[in-house]
């Protein structure tokens, strides 16, 4: 079974640059896609209803902001939008799909970069999560967690450590979140399969950084420790455009 997760920084862009060509040809069984920019009603009608996927989706309150979707083949027993709190869910960041063997949480973690206020709303969201997927781990889940983490947890992670370390999402504060929830149990999916340096998924479209792999790793597939085993892949599609993002995705066990 192959799980795609994908920042398509606007769904309806994406989608004018050939979004379901490219799910026609890549195919996943589940495809996440974060920041959709796009209530329902904006969602172009020929992917509510692609190809035999079912859809799903979370939308923030403030028009043309945030956002998350789901696109699945196979059928959950339930979806959900939210961990329960308002002021986290009424920005349309989540969507929790339980399936028969797995939890799969779709998240777009917030940007703290604009101000102080945002910094910590994104810190108070990081615990928010922590506190959820704890306790569906502590229920006996199996957990995957993907999306746009909004930050790059080590100097492997990013091309210029050393210049954005003052920068949120590289922020001290912010990567000892990310050691806190990793020594929870959760494992980074893309490390298991790949130590090796200069493997991003964001690039800024200020500059040519993509054309020059200036980028960051902020896009994740983590999974709970009762569950790495049935990762059998996962991987960066860096050629993949259409977004300041590239899809990630990993392999796992097939579902009974």
């Amino acid at each position: 079974m192959q799980i795609i997760s994908w920042n398509v920084n606007g769904i309806r862009s994406a989608y004018s640059k050939g979004l379901l060509e490219w799910m026609n040809r890549q195919n996943p069984d589940i495809l996440c896609i974060q920041e959709t920019k796009a209530n329902m009603a904006q969602v172009p009608y020929d992917l509510l209803d692609f190809n035999g996927y079912q859809s799903a989706f979370s939308s923030a309150g403030k028009i043309g902001y945030s956002g998350v979707a789901l696109f699945t083949k196979i059928r959950p027993i339930s979806i959900q939008t939210g961990f329960g709190i308002e002021k986290f869910d009424q920005e349309g960041r989540i969507i929790v799909a339980e399936y028969d063997d797995f939890v799969l949480l779709n998240i777009y973690f917030p940007n703290g970069q604009k101000n102080e206020e945002r910094l910590q709303y994104k810190l108070d969201f990081y615990d928010a999560f922590l506190d959820y997927v704890d306790q569906l781990d502590r229920e006996g889940k199996n957990i995957i967690i993907c999306g746009d983490i909004n930050t790059a947890h080590k100097e492997i992670d990013l091309s210029r450590p050393r210049q954005n370390q003052m920068i949120s999402g590289f922020l001290p504060i912010e990567r000892e979140w990310i050691d806190k929830f990793i020594s929870h149990g959760y494992i980074d999916t893309f490390r298991m399969f790949h130590p090796e340096p200069n493997q991003y998924t964001w690039w800024s479209l200020r500059t040519r950084a993509r054309e020059k792999n200036i980028g960051w790793r902020i896009d994740y597939f983590f999974v709970n420790e009762r569950f790495w085993e049935s990762v059998t892949d996962s991987f960066i599609l860096s050629d993949v455009h259409g977004s300041d993002h590239c899809p990630i995705g990993i392999e796992i066990t097939k579902c009974s």
